[in-house]
């Protein structure tokens, strides 16, 4: 078959309008009211949130050169956003970028990101550090927004436990094993695998986090990973922003299997609203626009002829969003497959672009939305509740118990 053939058979098998998207009625201000006042009757986690990596790309990493205390529209975050959506507990997101395993940067960038996490909470008197669940409650109880560090990017720690000693002395308390390229010591869900899982310096990994009292967090990393870090850990573990890869078959979400598992582990998944990873068009989408681009390549000689065609295709056939109801779809199918107990929320909040993430879930402000889809589909409140950060403060309680038995009971690792 001819590399026209092919692209005909693929464009016949998405028809311009093949990847409309789910209908979602906003709610009445009723619905809406009644969604903001539960998020107030328990500390609301959101697991994950990109501003600081924001901050590096278009400040320079100068947080003085942004007030946060006012609407700021251009940025995945603000106090007022926040507010309006009812955030009580915010994981602001250490982030090291994957290029820096290249260059041996990665223990540098680390140490700055957590540094820029602690300068961001220190700056404003409506954030307060927290490091621990009873932190997270008496900080809550203030009418502040407890603030804590969830790191992102084991190739951060340069292969050593006491790098990540030192930073959970810092505040990290969650690491996510790999971001978006496979590392020494653990598959991710975007790379070709080189280990089919955790190495064993990758489950000793794991086994200092449960000594530390510091959550692993399993975004990003393959399903071999996975397995091998739910088996390995004697602590609840998280997604902290993952969805179901039976709604959305993007590789970065997670497979039945893997939730039954988290269920046995008493871990969380907790859901994020990206347009890639939401809606169950997305990956077909992705699919057909790689081979239009590949036919391009192949009959095209210059760039902008090639970023014509691909963007005349894209105009015919939008990339989908998702919506609230896709985002509540995976809460739905997780609670189907692994129970409520085990779902919170990880927004994934990383740019101001609108098409980013789900449609109704723009930025902070929006969470209610998600809390009114929800009740209308028939969701009692005390599994509101649990969504909206209970599930979460009771895994992190049960890790904080079991870093406190391990400490009594094993040796420090050297290395």
């Amino acid at each position: 078959m001819t590399r026209r053939c092919v692209l005909l058979a693929t464009l016949m098998m998405f028809p311009t309008g093949a990847f409309s998207q789910q209908r979602w009625t906003p709610p009445d201000s009723a619905l809406l009211a009644r969604a903001r006042a539960l998020l107030e009757q328990v500390p609301f986690v959101d697991g994950h949130n990109d501003l600081l990596d924001y901050v590096q790309e278009n400040l320079g990493s100068d947080l003085s050169r942004v007030d946060l205390s006012k609407r700021q529209p251009g940025f995945p975050a603000d106090i007022p956003a926040l507010r309006e959506g009812r955030v009580g507990v915010q994981f602001w997101s250490a982030y090291v970028s994957a290029d820096s395993i290249r260059t041996g940067g990665a223990l540098r960038q680390a140490l700055r990101s957590i540094d820029q996490v602690q300068q961001l909470i220190e700056a404003y008197p409506e954030f307060e550090f927290a490091r621990t669940v009873d932190d997270i409650e008496r900080i809550h109880r203030s009418g502040k927004i407890a603030s804590l560090i969830g790191f992102e990017g084991g190739h951060g720690i340069d292969n050593t436990l006491s790098a990540l000693r030192i930073f959970y002395r810092l505040g990290v308390r969650y690491m996510t094993l790999t971001h978006f390229l496979t590392i020494d010591w653990a598959d991710a869900a975007t790379d070709y695998p080189r280990h089919h899982g955790l190495t064993d310096f990758g489950r000793e990994v794991v086994r200092e986090m449960n000594r530390l009292g510091m959550m692993v967090d399993l975004a990003h990393v393959s399903a071999e990973t996975m397995r091998d870090a739910i088996k390995t850990s004697q602590a609840p573990l998280i997604f902290s922003h993952s969805g179901s890869q039976a709604i959305n078959s993007h590789p970065r979400n997670v497979p039945d299997d893997v939730l039954r598992m988290l269920a046995k582990n008493r871990g969380v998944i907790m859901v994020d609203f990206i347009a890639a990873y939401t809606p169950p068009n997305a990956p077909a989408w992705a699919s057909a626009r790689d081979s239009v681009l590949r036919q391009a390549h192949a009959e095209l000689a210059s760039d902008s002829a090639i970023a014509a065609r691909v963007a005349n295709w894209e105009r015919r056939n939008p990339e989908p969003r998702g919506t609230v109801a896709d985002v509540a779809d995976h809460i739905d199918h997780i609670r189907q497959v692994a129970g409520i107990d085990y779902i919170g929320i990880g927004s994934d909040f990383y740019t101001p672009a609108p098409i980013a993430m789900a449609v109704g879930l723009e930025d902070p402000s929006k969470f209610p939305n998600l809390f009114a889809e929800l009740i209308r589909r028939g969701y009692k409140d005390d599994d509101l509740k649990k969504i909206a950060g209970l599930n979460f403060l009771r895994a992190m309680r049960e890790a904080e118990r079991v870093a406190a038995k391990l400490q009594g009971t094993e040796r420090l690792k050297s290395e």
